[in-house]
């Protein structure tokens, strides 16, 4: 299924909502963090991703959806247990791969 990606409006009108249906790869992602950071500048809201009807996503998206989280203050809402884990999975690389970069510049 080829991803979907929708504006949903708040009633309360305080934060800008995504509806992500489908299957997510990296260049959908890609688009997605596009979309968040050029939504935010426009309405100054900060962004929610609705991801419950994403059936699928790679850990190349997942890494994405982290860096959105982190970066840009993107809440993630409606996660299926699959699409969680991988997510976890992802945040828990980048952590990581900071962690080594922050002791790789130390010396001895």
């Amino acid at each position: 299924m080829p991803t979907r990606i929708t504006e949903v409006r708040t009633p309360d009108g305080q934060r800008t909502t995504l509806r992500v249906e489908g299957t997510l790869w990296l260049e959908d992602a890609e688009l997605v963090e596009k979309i968040c950071r050029d939504l935010s500048r426009e309405t100054g809201r900060p962004v929610t991703l609705d991801l419950a009807d994403l059936d699928f996503l790679d850990s190349d998206s997942a890494q994405i959806l982290c860096r959105l989280k982190a970066e840009q203050d993107v809440s993630l809402e409606g996660l299926h247990l699959f699409i969680q884990r991988v997510i976890e999975i992802a945040d828990r690389d980048e952590e990581s791969k900071g962690s080594a970069v922050k002791g790789a510049g130390r010396s001895g």
